[in-house]
């Protein structure tokens, strides 16, 4: 399916080409169908939210926002099933607080969940984070742009405009990431916690190759998902489903330099840019200023 110039793919949970009795009551309530902590989507702004769930990017579904990965909460499943052993009681707490030795904070772990014996007691606990996509250009102006006549301008051409919206990788993992990982993993690592990252199928495949282990070896799963389109009879351009496509398994500490560590590039490049610089600095004469009438 082709989605030349169109660069959102869902709009409050919802294909832009929906026009179901559904599709336009999420949109015009601006709900969020993905378990968000309250009804209504609150991306960006309470008041005004950014309702996008996903980009196109190569005709292809990249999630941008993390809550859209609570999709039937398949991830908490995934991630308890690489945590606690068949048959172990286990809840999810969201937006957990993790401090360091110094009570400082090291961030919110996005879903932590905890298992618990008869009597109600924590027994073991892991950590699930999520990964949405940074998106570099501006996503709000094609959206408000939808939201303005989402009936005529679903096959909008966005392609001419500036800014076009496009999943941004790279700072994905350079600061967001790594961050998380180096920080809330390095405690729950030496906590000898598991730890389970749920990111989009398009985005693990940027990062290096990461060494895999055994499940039973391993500290931390890889979830990797995508979107899969469903079409039911009656339903329109039907929907995107939150489907895991593949699952890897590392040790933290190799895959954390792995992740960290950049490849590096010619040292040769890198002189002849030194070389350009100082050249160029030679050349330009001094700066002599005249000062007249100094008193």
């Amino acid at each position: 399916m082709s989605h030349s110039g169109q660069p959102l793919a869902e709009v409050f949970g919802h294909l832009v080409t929906d026009q179901t009795d559904t599709a336009k009551r999420y949109r015009s309530l601006r709900l969020c169908p993905f378990n968000n902590k309250v009804p209504n989507c609150t991306k960006d702004k309470a008041k005004n939210p950014l309702g996008v769930c996903s980009i196109y990017h190569e005709n292809a579904p990249v999630i941008t926002c993390p809550i859209r990965f609570r999709q039937d909460w398949i991830i908490a499943d995934h991630a308890a099933a690489f945590f606690f052993g068949e048959g172990t009681r286990w809840t999810s707490l969201t937006e957990v607080r993790l401090n360091d030795a110094h009570g400082k904070s090291a961030g919110n772990i996005d879903v932590v969940l905890v298992a618990y014996d008869d009597m109600g007691r924590v027994i073991d606990f892991g950590a699930l984070e999520i990964q949405a996509v940074y998106i570099s250009g501006n996503v709000r102006e094609p959206f408000e742009y939808y939201m303005g006549d989402p009936q005529n301008r679903a096959s909008m051409d966005w392609s001419g405009e500036p800014n076009y919206p496009r999943p941004d990788y790279l700072s994905s993992s350079r600061k967001r990431l790594v961050p998380q990982l180096v920080y809330k993993g390095g405690i729950l690592h030496s906590w000898k916690k598991k730890i389970a990252v749920a990111l989009n199928k398009s985005f693990f495949a940027t990062l290096p190759t990461l060494k895999q282990v055994s499940k039973d070896e391993a500290d931390i799963a890889w979830l990797i998902y995508d979107l899969k389109l469903h079409v039911e009879e009656g339903h329109g351009s039907g929907r995107y489903y939150l489907t895991k496509v593949d699952e890897v398994f590392t040790e933290f500490e190799p895959a954390l330099l792995s992740i960290t560590t950049p490849l590096p590039g010619r040292m040769e490049d890198f002189i002849k840019l030194l070389q350009e610089k100082l050249d160029e600095q030679l050349e330009t004469p001094p700066t002599n200023q005249t000062i007249e009438r100094p008193f």
